[in-house]
């Protein structure tokens, strides 16, 4: 199949629409935690940025689906958006139902570029999933919350993969239909893109964190486990990374540039000795 033809477009489209899941954050079959599973939840560092970020996602895709002239992807960014709107609803309620206590914050304002505020946004979406994706299966594999916790937030995580797959075909559909649809300027482009993100995050952390010596996935980490070491780490971001994409059309692009980081990573760190590995409690990995 021909990246940028219709039959792309449909096939990206429709596949993410139809699989879009109906649920609402109250119905869910939210468990009840004991007094050092409530602590341990508090004690999570992010809850706040996780909140603030997804609903000020919803909010800019669905700024951004207006402006969509195609029927078809209109339909699929505002499909976006609400899921996005759906995971700030999600994480809402279980700020309230176990009593998190956040700062809040004011919210952004729509950027007059709106389309490329939703391109940003999707490589920053496409670098945080892939550590989020090994974060979750650590934090399950851990036994600290009970696996019903677990459950509820798996098809969220899905739909973030499901937004990740979504936003690559995208981003590759309109750089074809722009002239810019060789793999090497593709590949450029996420080059550009994801750099800004990491600058981004690091100027975020020296701003929230200052002082404080960890970033969001080690201090993340901390939180849900103890004694992982960095190359434990990228490996399962690695593993889950590759079941959750499994799932998709083979015909559909999936994000391969920060997948490939991470593989010549952890094949370099193998090579180290093993006495020397980092924790990711240790504030050298910030």
């Amino acid at each position: 199949m021909k990246i940028g033809s219709e039959a792309h477009k449909q096939l990206f489209c429709q596949s993410f629409m139809e699989s879009h899941l109906k649920y609402e954050p109250e119905q869910l079959p939210w468990p009840k935690l004991d007094g050092a599973q409530l602590e341990r939840l508090r004690s999570i560092p992010f809850w706040d940025e996780a909140f603030d970020t997804e609903q000020n996602a919803g909010k800019m895709l669905a700024a951004f689906a207006e402006t969509v002239s195609d029927p078809l992807l209109r339909d699929a960014i505002a499909l976006q958006g609400m899921e996005e709107s759906r995971h700030s609803r999600v994480i809402e309620f279980l700020i309230n139902h176990y009593g998190i206590e956040i700062k809040p914050r004011p919210p952004k304002q729509i950027p007059d570029n709106v389309e490329e505020a939703f391109v940003k946004f999707g490589y920053g979406e496409c670098f945080d999933s892939f550590f989020a994706f090994g974060l979750f299966a650590i934090a399950r594999q851990s036994g600290l919350f009970p696996d019903q916790f677990f459950a509820i937030f798996d098809p969220v995580i899905d739909e973030e993969a499901r937004h990740m797959v979504f936003f690559v075909n995208w981003v590759a559909y309109k750089q074809v239909h722009e002239g810019r649809g060789a793999k090497v300027l593709r590949d450029l482009n996420s080059l550009l893109y994801y750099t800004g993100s990491v600058r981004r995050r690091l100027d975020s952390f020296k701003g929230s964190k200052k002082g404080s010596g960890k970033g969001f996935t080690a201090s993340g980490a901390s939180s849900v486990t103890s004694n992982l070491t960095l190359e434990k780490f990228v490996s399962t971001c690695i593993q889950e990374n590759d079941r959750r994409m499994s799932v998709y059309d083979s015909k559909l692009l999936r994000p391969e540039f920060l997948p490939r980081v991470a593989k010549t990573a952890f094949g370099m760190m193998k090579l180290l000795p093993k006495q020397n590995s980092s924790t990711m409690s240790s504030p050298n990995l910030g």
